[in-house]
């Protein structure tokens, strides 16, 4: 019988997983042996704060990351011959804005039992505090880097938002988040809510909903902490 694929989330930051994990994902780990991961070291890290320091060099790990080709995730299916696999992303949940979303895609052509797992996820963290249209949302992911496709990009986004009255949900890079606030600082509407989510479940976690207009009068720095930003028009 194969083996079942279990999408274990992790901590946000820097964080006991007692805290935010679930008692069953605590549970379940010692009996996992092998792990896709998206880090090796932020997994090791990971799972040994979980409670298996000591027992980390006995384990399987496979990497699978934004530089893993078709032909590398394919060969990651012969590991449920031999049992069951946890996927692990670098932060949150696996497969969200995550390439772990190929392996769970080729355990689904290959028939292999997909067990999702309770665990934070920034996206939703976000939008449950931010105050905007929970009922109807999207996830844009990454928008262009380049400031004209920005600019561009930021204006249909508005568009579609207004025209659906829909939360349009995107994220940025660390070290892009205080530039790419600047673009929607400076391209969306004055009346257009803006949602701000930093360091989410962490000490130092920011979350803030305001007005274009009002955000140009108290303008913030966010530095290269994991962000989530939500706009609804």
């Amino acid at each position: 019988m194969k083996g079942k694929l279990y999408l274990i989330p992790s901590p946000l930051g820097e964080y006991d997983p007692a805290l935010v994990l679930p008692k069953s994902v605590l549970e379940l780990l010692p009996s996992l042996k092998c792990f896709v991961v998206e880090e090796l070291r932020t997994a090791r890290r990971f799972l040994s704060s979980a409670g298996l320091k000591g027992h980390i060099e006995g384990l399987e790990f496979h990497t699978l990351n934004e530089h893993s080709s078709p032909e590398d995730i394919q060969a990651l299916g012969v590991l449920f011959d031999k049992g069951d696999v946890g996927l692990i992303s670098e932060a949150g949940l696996p497969a969200v804005a995550d390439p772990g979303a190929d392996l769970v895609a080729l355990c689904h052509r290959k028939g292999i039992e997909v067990v999702p797992l309770v665990g934070p996820s920034s996206l939703m963290l976000a939008l449950m505090a931010s105050g905007l249209n929970g009922q109807s949302f999207a996830f844009r992911g990454y928008l262009p880097a380049k400031t004209d496709e920005r600019r561009s990009a930021l204006k249909e986004v508005e568009r579609i938002s207004k025209a659906l009255n829909q939360s349009q949900i995107f994220i940025e890079t660390p070290y892009r988040n205080d530039a790419l606030l600047g673009d929607l600082l400076k391209f969306l509407q004055p009346s257009t809510r803006l949602t701000v989510a930093a360091d989410l479940t962490l000490p130092t976690a920011f979350i803030r909903t305001m007005s274009v207009e009002r955000w140009r009068s108290n303008p913030i720095t966010i530095g290269k902490r994991p962000c989530v930003f939500i706009i609804l028009v």
